[in-house]
């Protein structure tokens, strides 16, 4: 059994069917991307996963044990998989550093010493420890993104979810956010994410899977994917998106 495991999960909402049967296997220490057109799927998938929506069929399982449907333990969960949204999702009203420890304080339980340690470790290891006091406004965008990466890191994550991380920034802040993924894929962390960045998905994934009306399209490494795609639907995407000038 692979490290994360999604077998025929289908979500709706209403009438409308975001995951209609979707299937995808993710191994301990492997960068996964999902790509797709919008609204296939990418981003309801993460949450699910998260346990920040809940599916109307199929299994979920991480590492052997179930994470969907009832009787899970969200708190565990999330201690087990963290997430990062395109939308920074920062409380704007703490600092950097209360941002970091909330959770490693509220929900680890972590004395307040050892949480501001860690934090400030990670906060040192994307350069941003004289931000520590500063709030989020008195960040740029690809500052804020970084501190919610880090803020997902400071709870030990063993998966960490990344949903579309760069969508929401300007051109020339993108590269310090995608930096801190491919040292996180160096080191050897579990990666799950939703991405536009074609060039980027080409360098730092060991899987590209292609999403397409809720179900996963055709899969391969990266090169196969980007170099030779089998599926018809898959190859269209490519296209648009070289024509687009994205690859």
């Amino acid at each position: 059994m692979s490290f994360l495991e999604i077998r025929n999960v289908h979500k709706h909402y209403g009438d409308i069917e975001v995951l209609r049967g979707t299937n995808l296997s993710v191994e301990q220490h492997q960068v996964v991307c999902l790509i797709g057109p919008s609204g296939c799927g990418k981003s309801t998938l993460l949450r699910c996963i998260n346990g920040l929506e809940t599916i109307q069929s199929g299994e979920i399982c991480l590492d052997g044990d179930r994470i969907s449907g009832p009787g899970v333990d969200l708190n565990a969960l999330r201690r087990e998989v963290g997430i990062v949204f395109q939308s920074f999702n920062l409380f704007p009203h703490m600092s950097v550093l209360h941002n970091v420890t909330l959770a490693p304080l509220q929900v680890l339980k972590m004395p307040r010493a050892e949480a501001e340690e860690r934090a400030m470790t990670l906060l040192k290891r994307i350069g941003l420890e004289h931000k520590a006091k500063a709030f989020p406004d008195q960040l740029s965008g690809g500052q804020q993104q970084r501190v919610a990466i880090v803020r997902a890191l400071a709870m030990g994550p063993r998966l960490l979810l990344l949903d579309e991380i760069t969508s929401a920034l300007d051109p020339e802040l993108v590269s310090e956010v995608l930096n801190i993924v491919r040292d996180l894929a160096a080191e050897g962390m579990t990666m799950l994410l939703a991405t536009h960045e074609m060039g980027f998905a080409k360098e730092v994934a060991s899987k590209v899977c292609f999403l397409y009306q809720g179900v996963v399209h055709e899969e391969g490494p990266p090169e196969q994917i980007f170099g030779d795609p089998h599926e018809d639907r898959t190859r269209a995407f490519l296209s648009s998106i070289i024509e687009a000038g994205r690859l």
